[in-house]
Formats: structure tokens, sequence, C-alpha cells
């Protein structure tokens, strides 16, 4: 086969995987959390992303995400340097970064959909809770509310 007719085959193989690719992640476990406010504890039903792939393709290619819906994103210990961004994603989202106690360390409210600017945790933290944007706000979610989870050792 010729270089050329190898290429085009190449070429062709690569744009048929890209609507693949760029369509939502689908088929990760579901689990609830409660965040425990000032104003009361406030259910959320989410997609939990332990693997570095499932963590990288987060949300992205969402279009819309029910208001009590989310993604957690759980490293397995704190970690430092854990930062996020928005890269293919279509729906501003508030960012939680939670140390391993469920304590809620700092948080980054509506990000900006699209942008490749980093959006870091406060130190280090065990998972990072994605909501829809303003969600923080309406319930008054502030850093030191307790997020409770099995893996912040308490449960829903």
């Amino acid at each position: 086969m010729s270089l050329t007719r190898r290429l085009l085959l190449l070429a062709a193989l690569l744009l048929a995987a890209v609507p693949a690719l760029a369509q939502p992640q689908t088929g990760l476990p579901v689990t609830e959390i409660v965040i425990q406010t000032a104003t009361g504890k406030h259910k959320f039903q989410v997609e939990l992303a332990t693997t570095p792939d499932q963590m990288q393709r987060g949300l992205m290619y969402r279009r819309e995400m029910a208001a009590d819906h989310g993604m957690l994103f759980d490293y397995g210990s704190d970690q430092a340097g854990i930062a996020m961004w928005m890269k293919n994603t279509f729906i501003p989202l508030d960012m939680l970064f939670v140390k391993a106690d469920g304590a809620v360390l700092n948080i980054a409210e509506r990000t900006v959909p699209g942008s490749l600017v980093s959006v870091p945790a406060a130190g280090p933290v065990r998972a990072v809770i994605e909501l829809n944007g303003g969600t923080a706000s309406r319930l008054k979610i502030k850093p030191g509310d307790k997020v409770l989870h099995p893996i912040f050792g308490s449960k829903p």
C-alpha cells in the first residue's frame, strides 16, 4: 500500500474516532454525598471518578446537569498540588476542594467553561467535588463545611 493511501486511511480512522472522544463519559458509579452547612444538609448524587482517565475526562462535553448532581474526584488520600481545569467543559461549575476528613478547604465558584486556566486547591486535598455553577452560593456552602461520604470516614 502506498504511503499516500496509508496516510489517508490513518486520517479517516482518526476522524472516525473524534466523535466518540467528544462525548460525555458514562458508566461511572453513582454515589450519594451530603454537604453539611450552617443552613442544613444538602444531598447530591455524584458520579465517582477514581482512575486517571476518568479524572482527566471529568464532566467534559456535558451540556447540562441536574441541580442535585455532580462529580466526585477521589485521589485516595490527601494530595498536594491538585488543580482542575475546564477544557471541553460546557457548563460553569463550582469546585469544592475537600480534605481527607471531609472538611471543605476552598471553593472555586462559577468556573469559566472552556478555560485552560488552572484552578488550584489551597492545600493538600483528598477529593474535588464539581457541582453546577452557583450551587455553593445558593446553598451557602463555605470552607470548613463537612462532606459526608464513606471516603471521608462518614455516612451521608
